[in-house]
């Protein structure tokens, strides 16, 4: 069964107005199929599909001039091109030869020399977008929110036939990742990665200390930073920084880390079931995980930060669009509460309005300014918010 993807209408658009389009992901989070659905609805030209894990369609690419030019009149789709950098400088010269749109849709996991790459080869001519695995609102109908709390969104976790064998495919996944993928990349040891990425679950939303970790390790800061850089490149985590435009406070000044999937921390942790996941010291801020990529991948051009004080006042998320701030805090309980930090901070860095994004059943106003949401509803909400004010 095939699921619309929100960022489908942006892909389609960009192949009529750019030359070459990126999708950009993590591995196994429905680039393939997406590119294989948007080749059945695209009626008005033909596809041809390139995946450059296979030795077979590497083979069709050692004169990958010639292999194109005879394809010009279709969109070629070229999966996994990280594996083949060197197709870029083909591909600009082949675009500015041929004219127009829509020649080129490139697939690609690891987006560090990727974009560097591109970026550098074919400037003004690729547009480029962010796959995530699948968000809470593309699977609503079909999966409770609980299971997709505990399975995460990975396609093959979530549409698992049980939890133990989305579990299964999580750790298969995370092995195959380090053990595999991330052995392109110079200098990592699989093993320093597995204890590294398993220590940020359990510090899941926490601010960074890279001191304490290379101490727990046995590496230097330097190396846990890299590390860190990685995983973010990969799109394992997301850094969130701190909000630092209150300069007369003493802020604390780290990133907040956030492992991307809630199914990887689960994973990581031991947790197998919704039950045991609402037992876990873990479930608050796994839930900020979750309200987090939601947001992020329905306002991608949105800048996402987090505001503590040294005095322990703090706000999850402030996010910030042109001169406009908004406050998020993410409660894991469907009574919530808010402390009096909370709404002093809200005050400290002028936010207008703070939303709570808890998992009830439909939203309310707490008081002025302040409201009660659910994740979607909050979409909508900050959507408007910094549309019309």
């Amino acid at each position: 069964m095939y699921y619309n993807r929100l960022i489908e209408k942006e892909i389609i658009d960009s192949l009529t107005a750019f030359p070459v389009v990126a999708i950009l992901g993590p591995r196994q989070c429905g680039k393939s199929t997406l590119a294989n659905h948007l080749s059945k609805i695209l009626s008005d030209r033909k596809t041809i599909y390139i995946d450059l894990e296979l030795p077979s369609d590497l083979r069709k690419l050692d004169d990958s001039e010639w292999f194109f030019s005879t394809n010009q009149d279709k969109l070629i789709c070229v999966d996994e091109i990280q594996r083949k950098p060197e197709l870029f400088p083909v591909i600009r010269s082949l675009t500015d030869k041929w004219k127009g749109n829509g020649h080129f849709l490139v697939l690609g996991s690891a987006s560090q020399d990727l974009i560097k790459q591109s970026s550098e080869t074919l400037a003004g001519r690729i547009s480029y977008h962010q796959l995530t695995p699948f968000l809470y609102s593309e699977i609503k109908h079909d999966y409770s929110l609980e299971e997709y709390l505990v399975r995460g969104g990975f396609p093959r976790s979530l549409t698992a036939s049980d939890d133990l064998i989305s579990n299964r495919w999580r750790e298969n996944f995370i092995t195959t990742f380090i053990e595999r993928d991330l052995l392109q990349f110079v200098g990592i040891m699989p093993q320093v990665m597995r204890r590294l990425w398993q220590m940020l679950a359990h510090l899941n939303g926490q601010t960074i200390n890279y001191s304490s970790l290379g101490n727990s390790l046995g590496i230097s800061n330097t190396s846990i930073k890299n590390y860190i850089d990685l995983l973010s490149e990969t799109y394992m985590i997301e850094a969130v920084q701190p909000y630092l435009k209150n300069i007369g406070k003493r802020i604390i000044k780290s990133p907040k880390i956030y492992i991307s999937d809630t199914g990887l921390i689960n994973t990581f942790l031991g947790v197998n079931s919704f039950n045991q996941l609402m037992g876990h010291p873990v479930f608050g801020s796994l839930w900020e995980s979750f309200v987090l990529n939601s947001l992020k991948a329905y306002f991608p051009f949105y800048n996402f930060f987090h505001y503590r004080t040294s005095h322990g006042a703090e706000i999850d998320f402030v996010i910030e669009y042109g001169a406009k701030t908004i406050a998020v805090e993410c409660k894991s309980s469907k009574s919530p509460k808010l402390s009096k930090g909370s709404y002093n901070s809200m005050i400290e860095i002028a936010c207008e309005q703070m939303l709570i994004i808890c998992p009830v059943e439909e939203g309310w106003s707490m008081k002025k300014n302040v409201f009660v949401v659910t994740a979607l509803e909050a979409i909508e909400h900050i959507g408007n918010y910094f549309t019309h004010h």
